[in-house]
């Protein structure tokens, strides 16, 4: 009896490993950019509006919700921009911590509160994969981040299709020229996660490496001239004010950059 019933166990747990994950069920959703810094008024209640008009399957954005920087007004700082997703309605919206959300102990707990979620967390949709990390006060990723991401990875390595979010784009140099020699793009290739989306630059950019598709959400409100004292950035071809739409279907997706109308 012992013999058949670890015969049965063996046969189940070969089974399992053996049939592969259903893939994402289609669907599509939008990827919200930076609201700050220095928000133009009435452009992210624009754009908002636009995303809930054509009714996504969720919502998730790539940090700097709030002006932040200053602790003791960041709780009303969320306070005032929450009406602004009543447009949303039912539609679930994920948020990703900016460095204008989190730059303190303080605000981190106002995050924590207001969001609902860890600064770093994950999710599955429809068979997709989420994986939200914080980098709102280091450039690149600082070590319990990459911990987190390979133990999410791991844990979910058949899940398809699978994003990384984060707010800032530290990659930017490498998959510029190409370098496939940095941690994050050796765990994203090893457990086939095909998308790292980012802001932050206020700017749409799309690149590339090795299967990997590294995307810059633009800004949905956050000033275009950041840090350009004369306009938007001359050398930046995505400044302009919208957002990102995805289409998941199966293993695969395909995201889109949408303009806001002027």
């Amino acid at each position: 009896m012992k013999i058949f019933r670890a015969v049965l166990i063996w046969v189940a747990v070969w089974l399992s490993a053996a049939i592969p994950a259903a893939p994402a069920a289609e669907f599509e959703f939008a990827i919200l950019g930076d609201r700050t810094g220095n928000a133009v008024p009435g452009i992210y209640e624009k754009v908002c509006r636009e995303i809930a008009s054509r009714r996504p399957a969720l919502i998730v954005n790539v940090g700097d919700t709030i002006e932040g920087m200053q602790d003791e007004t960041a709780e009303q700082e969320w306070t005032d921009i929450q009406p602004v997703w009543r447009a949303f309605g039912d539609i679930p919206f994920y948020l990703v911590p900016g460095n204008h959300d989190i730059w303190s102990p303080s605000s981190e707990k106002v995050w924590r509160a207001r969001t609902g979620r860890d600064s770093a967390y994950s999710f599955d949709f429809r068979g997709a994969h989420f994986t939200i990390l914080d980098n709102s006060r280091t450039e690149g990723l600082a070590a319990d981040q990459m911990a987190f991401l390979k133990s999410d990875l791991s844990a979910h390595a058949a899940a398809r299709p699978k994003f990384i979010f984060f707010h800032r784009p530290f990659w930017l140099l490498n998959v510029k020229f190409a370098n496939a020699n940095f941690p994050l793009q050796q765990l994203a290739r090893e457990y086939q996660a095909g998308f790292v989306v980012n802001g932050h630059l206020h700017a749409f950019d799309r690149s590339e490496l090795q299967g990997v598709q590294y995307l810059v959400v633009g800004s949905s409100g956050g000033s275009l001239m950041h840090g350009n004292a004369t306009g938007p950035n001359p050398k930046l071809e995505g400044s302009y004010f919208g957002y990102a739409w995805a289409r998941v279907k199966g293993e695969a997706a395909t995201v889109e950059f949408c303009r806001l109308p002027e």
